[in-house]
């Protein structure tokens, strides 16, 4: 496969982002997804892991973020997918890069519909999208981060093969609380020897 960089012609291109696994299609996310976006990231249980998505979800919000998405695909600085089942087309959550060209890094977020939760369909979609940053991307280092109050997360980061680097202590302000962040990092050469033997599952 050859590897993709962020001028490459062919890197942003929406063919690209067309994930798929044995359980879930990733799509590049658009206006269509908006009501579902509001409906389950609306939830206070996924604004209170995460620490972008506010509470409440206004009227607008999901179609802002949605529309904001483009110049990051264009750029090559971002990407975000939604999430759907296979065997129905559900709509259960997303996931995202943020991306640091000059630094060859980026940093992963996620989150999955409350409804959804604890059948590791999250785990199977950052699998496709490290395949997607270290394969296609030719990324560095990918990164990510979880609240100290949701182990849940760094479990699923500890599935991806990632290493925890360190704890900042009541980094972010979440409400009315200061909160400590956990962060994990993979090297592409380590996300290679982890899959060395694995065949490719990008759809």
């Amino acid at each position: 496969m050859r590897p993709l960089h962020q001028n490459d012609p062919e890197a942003n291109s929406t063919e690209l982002y067309e994930l798929s696994s044995e359980r879930l299609q990733l799509r590049r996310m658009t206006l269509a997804d908006a009501a579902d976006v509001q409906r389950l990231a609306g939830d206070r249980a996924i604004a209170a892991t995460t620490s972008l998505i506010p509470h409440p979800y206004s009227d607008g919000a999901a179609e802002q973020w949605i529309e904001s998405q483009a110049d990051d695909l264009t750029q090559g600085t971002g990407a975000v997918w939604s999430i759907f089942l296979r065997d129905d087309q559900a709509f259960v959550g997303a996931v995202g890069l943020n991306v640091d060209i000059e630094s060859n890094r980026a940093e992963l977020g996620y989150w999955i519909g409350v409804p959804y939760w604890n059948n590791g369909y999250v785990t199977e979609a950052c699998q496709l999208v490290l395949e997607y940053a270290f394969m296609k991307r030719a990324l560095h280092r990918v990164v990510a981060h979880h609240f100290s109050s949701n182990p849940t997360s760094g479990r699923v980061m500890e599935k991806l093969g990632m290493k925890r680097e360190g704890t900042l202590r009541q980094h972010f302000r979440k409400w009315d609380d200061y909160v400590d962040c956990v962060y994990y990092g993979i090297l592409r050469e380590e996300y290679q020897t982890r899959n060395s033997e694995q065949p490719e599952s990008i759809g």
